[in-house]
């Protein structure tokens, strides 16, 4: 009851006193206790590739025919997705959202930063643990410029290129960036995490790169771009209503702000993607059957610290039942998908029988995701489930309680 409490009850920040946090503090910490539903974390992956599909068959979409697609759709791009993007002199900066030492001075600036740590201390450790693994994941940008800068006919071949395409991508990456740089730096100003075990694993993020099939396909890489930013503003919106329920309206107007560039993403990601379903519908729903059946993998899923060796399942985890990013989350950005590209109106007629095949696969897929997540639930109901602790290095290794399914 305690655990929940934690989890549940809003604090008011306590005056604090300004020093550095150790490793001894863990023996002041409560456990978090975290239900993690296993075959509900992994109810989206579960479901079996037998519908077909080889994977290499993504190879076909470096033919010319396909990359001249981009080609044709580069005015497109510059009068639709380009736009999308918000100048320097407009978009927030991280210091707009954090304590300025040059304008507030020396006291002022002591004072701000007292704050932080005062509302900082009513975040629960589950809610702590979610914050630094969505940070981890935002530091990680150069993969996701480079990731970018793989896909045929739309990658920047100069570094810069005046293409739409490529403007797009160093656009996109310059906005992406102030995310992670926020989040750090909040973070580092909260006194609530171990700063150096965080770097490095962003570190070790950064070296080990992230895992994406079919990666030079643009069919395939702005499909799973879509997805991911969708995924993304949903994680930061939730971890800003968590904020709120305990008091850090600070992080809550971080995480808000990041949610919100996320969504302006995902629409210009979801447009190219949508604008693909009307030029080449076969080869668009072709594609997304592929990467649906390999399943869309967290771009973090690399993430290490040098001592956890489960530590991006452990996270995940967490996420899963704080209700920052669960399976449900997974089910139902793929419900919006396939509604926002016309994926069950696709005529027949359009799609070879491969087409076809993939349609239906991916028409059938959320209810099968959906059936595994309730049969998890029920297992889980009908029988005690053990409990294990992970210890995060981020917190100073406090231990966080996961209930197995």
């Amino acid at each position: 009851m305690a655990a929940l409490l934690l989890l549940k009850q809003p604090c008011r920040p306590a005056a604090r006193t300004w020093t550095t946090r150790t490793r001894n503090d863990t023996a002041l910490q409560p456990v978090t206790s975290i239900t993690y539903l296993r075959t509900g974390r992994s109810a989206a992956g579960a479901v079996k590739l037998e519908e077909g599909g080889t994977d290499d068959e993504w190879l076909a979409y470096l033919e010319p025919a396909k990359l001249e697609v981009f080609d044709q759709l580069e005015p497109w791009a510059e009068a639709n997705v380009v736009p999308l993007l918000k100048p320097a002199e407009v978009a927030w900066q991280p210091s707009d959202l954090l304590p300025d030492p040059a304008s507030l001075g020396a006291d002022g600036f002591h004072a701000a930063c007292c704050d932080i740590r005062a509302r900082a201390a009513c975040l629960p450790d589950a809610h702590l643990v979610c914050l630094v693994g969505n940070m981890v994941t935002e530091e990680a940008l150069p993969s996701y410029q480079s990731m970018a800068n793989r896909f045929e006919a739309v990658h920047d071949l100069t570094g810069s290129s005046g293409t739409a395409w490529a403007r797009w991508t160093r656009g996109w990456s310059a906005e992406e960036n102030r995310h992670g740089d926020v989040l750090n730096r909040y973070l580092f100003l909260s006194g609530r995490v171990d700063m150096p075990q965080v770097e490095r694993t962003i570190h070790n993020l950064i070296n080990s790169g992230m895992v994406l099939k079919a990666a030079r396909s643009p069919y395939h890489g702005f499909i799973y771009v879509a997805f991911q930013e969708r995924a993304t503003s949903i994680s930061h919106g939730n971890m800003a209503r968590r904020a709120k329920e305990h008091g850090d309206l600070a992080l809550a107007r971080i995480c808000g702000a990041i949610a919100a560039d996320e969504k302006r993403h995902e629409l210009a990601y979801t447009r190219i993607v949508g604008k693909l379903f009307e030029v080449d519908p076969d080869g668009a729903v072709r594609a997304l059957a592929y990467m649906m059946r390999r399943r869309i993998v967290m771009p973090a899923s690399l993430m290490n610290d040098g001592r956890d060796g489960d530590l991006f399942a452990h996270y995940g985890a967490v996420a899963q039942q704080a209700g920052i990013y669960t399976a449900s989350d997974y089910r139902s950005i793929l419900e919006h998908l396939i509604k926002q590209w016309g994926v069950e109106e696709l005529a027949a007629a359009g799609l070879s029988d491969e087409g076809r095949r993939a349609r239906d696969y991916v028409c059938a897929l959320p209810q099968k995701i959906r059936m595994l997540e309730e049969k998890a639930h029920q297992r889980s109901a009908q029988k005690a489930q053990p409990i294990k602790s992970a210890s995060f290095s981020w917190i100073f290794d406090r231990p966080v309680r996961i209930t197995m399914a």
